[in-house]
């Protein structure tokens, strides 16, 4: 035990410097009313973001909350203790003080490695947001772009429908003339011919633009004929041959311009995939009661295993500079909202198959999915 004499009580060291009272009044008042803000911060936190938490890390902020509040009233009772003697209160609080502090320290030593995985996490996320920032803004001018070539197309492809039938006419008029020679005749047959083909290509890009706002009934097999046609250029150049194969009755009701530019999006990246010896694209179609099964093989390059579960996402291309990512992205979106189905299967060196499956009545389909959604 200490002896009496040796300890110098508050009165003391009050009565040698009485400025000490008010400096140490004062102090420890402002120390105690932080104290106590923190607190009831913590306790505000926990409150706002409870359902957010886990029960653990609510006890955990709790507890701490109350710790910071036990410190500070340790600091209110220094003060409370210059005038009036209850030293048992404050030994008391100070005891309180202990097991909190001895609790919170545990809490933290066995959260340390969460919390520091969650902060290295939340530093790599935010480092990374300024690439993904960069990526979005790239794939929304790309979008903007399609969307105006889009536009622009349209304009164009219904503005030169009239002067190519006024040509087609006047060519006409021009191979019955009395008179013209069978040299004349023959050239103003061909001309009329190519005047119709730039026709039928601007009537093909016309109904790959223009949307209905009601789903109608589609035949699969002509919208196959008719990306076929849009990709003659392509096919040519590569010297590939297109073999499509169909069986059953082919249609199925959804919106046509989005049907074909799936179909379009597809057989083009099949057309670009093969080359050499390999240039050959297989279109299969077969229909049931339910719908219809279209798939789309190619003895191309085939997709990296790395990459294939990843063929739909946003951004993600095969192609490189060449590619957006945005072909099969908008597959996907298009098949889903159609309560179809959409599968790829791809090995390197082994080609790719894409499977489709497009629901007899849209309508039906969509509304069977949302009820057992």
């Amino acid at each position: 035990m200490f002896k009496s004499d040796s300890l110098m009580p508050h009165a003391v060291c009050w009565a040698a410097d009485p400025k000490l009272i008010w400096t140490m009044a004062v102090t420890n008042m402002v120390t105690f009313l932080s104290y106590l803000a923190i607190a009831l911060t913590l306790a505000y936190l926990v409150r706002r973001t409870g359902k957010n938490l886990v029960y653990d890390w609510i006890y955990f902020l709790g507890g701490f909350a109350l710790f910071i509040l036990a410190c500070g009233s340790t600091h209110l009772l220094e003060v409370l203790t210059t005038w009036s003697p209850i030293f048992w209160v404050d030994a008391w609080t100070n005891i309180v003080t202990s097991i909190l502090s001895a609790c919170v320290a545990f809490m933290l030593i066995r959260r340390i490695s969460k919390l520091a995985f969650g902060i290295n996490d939340y530093a790599d996320r935010l480092a990374s947001t300024e690439n993904e920032k960069s990526q979005i803004e790239e794939s929304l001018v790309a979008a903007q772009k399609l969307e105006e070539w889009s536009r622009l197309s349209a304009t164009v492809s219904h503005e030169i429908k009239n002067p190519l039938q006024a040509i087609q006419n006047l060519q006409f008029l021009i191979g019955v003339q009395e008179g013209v020679t069978p040299q004349i005749a023959e050239l103003a047959r061909r001309a009329g011919e190519e005047a119709q083909r730039v026709l039928t290509i601007a009537d093909s890009t016309l109904s790959f633009i223009r949307q209905t706002a009601e789903p109608e009934t589609i035949d699969l097999r002509a919208a196959v004929e008719s990306v076929e046609f849009l990709l003659a250029p392509l096919i040519r150049q590569k010297s590939i041959s297109i073999q499509v194969e169909s069986r059953g009755d082919c249609t199925v009701e959804g919106f046509a311009g989005e049907i074909r530019q799936v179909l379009l999006n597809i057989i083009r990246n099949a057309c670009e995939a093969v080359s050499g010896d390999a240039n050959r694209v297989t279109v299969e179609l077969e229909g049931d009661a339910s719908g219809v099964h279209v798939a789309v093989i190619d003895r191309g390059a085939g997709i990296e295993a790395s990459i294939l579960p990843l063929v739909f996402e946003f951004g993600v291309t095969t192609k490189g500079a060449l590619g957006n990512g945005m072909g099969l992205w908008t597959v996907k979106r298009i098949v889903n909202k159609h309560c179809g189905i959409i599968d790829v299967q791809s090995a390197p060196g082994s080609g790719t198959r894409v499977d489709l499956w497009w629901p007899r009545d849209y309508t039906a389909t969509c509304l069977r999915q949302k009820a057992s959604a």
